[in-house]
């Protein structure tokens, strides 16, 4: 493998998990950060750590977020915590995740779940955290969510705020698409000022639950 900070198609499809082809494709079409060094492209860590959480904070409609979220959110897989630790909180989504039926493994689960957090945090700022993978046990998208009553100060957010709502996105290898398409329709129903001041307030799971899939910013 190349240096920490450089990378080749071939690491950069590995990183993301899309095919050689598809960041091939998005290198000639701009669609991601990249340079040639002759007839050969070359990709830059902190550029594509940077666009993937662009990814994220893309805007998407409100009301579309909810309806993404109602197909993958079951009312047991919304939590309402006390907790002080990332790892603590974290424990608790993949203990409710892994209860899904599209959750095959939670040792792979778990393990998919701090690789990732190692390579980048997923605390997009604004007190939001949002660990996401893709991996080969699960067979379709499923999420799990916490409204934690304190906040998370090890988060390490890049805004280096602490986090207080987290949302544990969970799919299937091959469903990339969906999975960045979902990822962006939280992020930006999470930015919604009003709704994050409701469910910060919210009582009670089902009223968190009620709130993510039927509720009105």
């Amino acid at each position: 493998m190349m240096s920490v900070n450089v990378m080749t198609i071939e690491e950069v499809a590995k990183y993301i998990k899309v095919s050689e082809r598809t960041v091939l494709d998005w290198a000639q079409k701009g669609e991601i950060p990249a340079g040639k060094l002759g007839n050969v492209w070359r990709f830059k860590q902190r550029e594509i750590d940077q666009w993937i959480n662009d990814k994220l904070t893309k805007k998407t409609d409100v009301a579309g977020g909810l309806k993404d979220l109602k197909h993958v959110l079951a009312p047991e897989r919304v939590l309402y915590t006390d907790f002080s630790t990332k790892r603590d909180l974290f424990t608790a989504l993949m203990d409710s995740l892994a209860m899904a039926p599209q959750v095959k493994d939670r040792d792979e689960l778990e393990a998919a779940i701090w690789k990732r957090e190692e390579l980048m945090s997923t605390g997009i700022g604004l007190g939001i955290g949002i660990p996401h993978v893709r991996i080969y046990s699960v067979s379709d998208i499923a999420v799990s969510v916490a409204v934690n009553k304190n906040e998370i100060v090890d988060y390490q957010s890049l805004d280096n705020n602490p986090v207080k709502i987290v949302f544990m996105v969970a799919a299937a290898y091959n469903q990339h698409s969906e999975y960045l398409k979902l990822l962006s329709s939280i992020s930006t129903l999470l930015k919604e000022e009003s709704f994050m001041e409701k469910l910060l307030i919210a009582k009670n799971p089902e009223e968190i639950y009620t709130m993510l899939t039927e509720g009105e910013v």
